[in-house]
Order: structure tokens, then sequence, then C-alpha cells
């Protein structure tokens, strides 16, 4: 349902929302099928998901797609996820153009293949200058991986006189991440009935409001979707006062 529907009006809409998309490969196992029809099924739960967003107004969408640990899976399904993100991206990025999304990539480059490497680099430029919604996929990203890299680059800028060590704070640090410059997560999405972040986003969901539902995620849905958003809008988000300051703040 839209955004304008009148039972959504007054809801709180997240304005960032990142999704563990868990559960492809035990929607296949119940099936009786591959793991890799589940990732293709998974697929089709994502192009739902990004237009739901769009209807409801979010503004910045980030999916967990292939993290830094799923390289130890077996290699004939590594391979397969390979191949769906490059013909997702070959299929896909005229609608997004449509739809008016810009999309972003995170996560280790340097270990994918060139193939889609230059796929998703295409993608990127010619959503670039979308600002309907800021689609984050991350493909080979771990949120250590993240924290690493981005003080390796503090680092290099010490070594190099370019930075005072005790000018380094918070905001030094958020600077480097993968995300910088984005708007931290509001809600945190996760299916598949697990209830951890599985390295995904160490650092931007110090404050995210957390859902976990069952719902694997190629049966993820925009009602599941809003569900979710609702629960997010009936929650009290402090960051550290209590409710009293909050009402005396406005």
């Amino acid at each position: 349902m839209s955004s304008q529907d009148p039972s959504k009006s007054s809801v709180v809409v997240p304005q960032h929302v990142a999704v563990i998309m868990d559960g492809n490969g035990r929607w296949a196992k119940r099936r009786g099928q591959r793991r890799t029809a589940g990732h293709r099924a998974g697929f089709k739960a994502v192009r739902s998901m990004v237009e739901h967003s769009v209807r409801r107004g979010v503004g910045a969408l980030t999916l967990f797609a292939f993290s830094s640990e799923n390289w130890r899976r077996p290699e004939d399904e590594v391979g397969v996820l390979m191949q769906l993100f490059v013909e997702a991206l070959q299929r896909e990025v005229d609608e997004l153009v449509e739809q008016g999304v810009r999309l972003r990539f995170i996560g280790e480059r340097e270990r994918l293949a060139p193939r889609l490497r230059e796929a998703m680099t295409n993608s990127e430029q010619r959503t670039a200058g979308n600002a309907r919604l800021q689609l984050f996929v991350a493909v080979s990203y771990g949120g250590r991986w993240d924290l690493v890299q981005a003080a390796r680059s503090l680092a290099r800028d010490v070594h190099a006189g370019r930075v005072d060590p005790a000018a380094i704070d918070e905001n030094a640090l958020a600077a480097r991440l993968s995300l910088a410059g984005v708007a931290e997560p509001d809600l945190f999405i996760r299916t598949g009935g697990e209830h951890r972040l599985s390295n995904f986003l160490l650092w931007n969901l110090a404050y995210t409001e957390l859902y976990f539902c069952d719902t694997l995620w190629p049966d993820f849905g925009p009602d599941d979707y809003d569900a979710a958003i609702a629960q997010f809008a009936r929650r009290e988000r402090r960051f550290g006062l209590t409710s009293e300051q909050l009402k005396d703040l406005g």
C-alpha cells in the first residue's frame, strides 16, 4: 500500500532501513530445491522491498547481500550468486532509473570478479543522478572490515602528517566508513528467525531500532515490511536521554 493510504498517513516512517536478508537456503530446502533456487527467489523480494521503500517514502535502504564470511560457502554456490548479481544489475538498472533510485555498493570490491565490478560501476554511474531513494548493497562486506579500513585510512594520513592524532574523534572515524555522509539506519530488519547482527554495519547500528521476524526472505513482502515500520513507529527513541527529557525537547 502507498504512503498516501489514510491508515498510514500518521505513521512515522524510518528514513534509513538496513536489512539482513536471511533464509534463502532454508526456503529452497523446504521445497526440495537447491539453495541457488532460494537466492533467485530472494532477488524478487529485493525488487519488492525497493518498490515499497519508494512508496513509503524511505530515503535510504541498505541491503546485506554477501558478507565477508560468505566467501567460505561452497564454491559453486558462490559462483551462482556472483552470476545472479551480474544478471540482476543488467536486468534491473533501467527500472531503478525510472523509479529515481540511486544504487551504490559498499564492500571489498577487490575480491570480486572483474565482470561483476564492471557491472557494479556501470549501474552506479547510470543511477548517479537519482535522489528519490538511495539503495546501498553490501557485497563482500563485513562490519569489522569496514572499521579496519577506516582505521587504516586514518593511520595513513597521520603517518603522512595530514591528520593530528589528537584530533581523531568519532566523527573522524565515521567519515572514513563505507556509509560516510549517510544518516545512520533508523530501523534494522533481519528475516529468517535469527537474532544477531552477523558483522553488519557494526558502527552504524549503535542506536538503530532492531526488528527480527521468522519470515524467510523470499516470502518477505510489503505487509511484512509495513509490520516492521509500524513497530518502529511505536518505539520511543531516547538516544541516552530519559522520556522526560524528550518531552521537554519537544
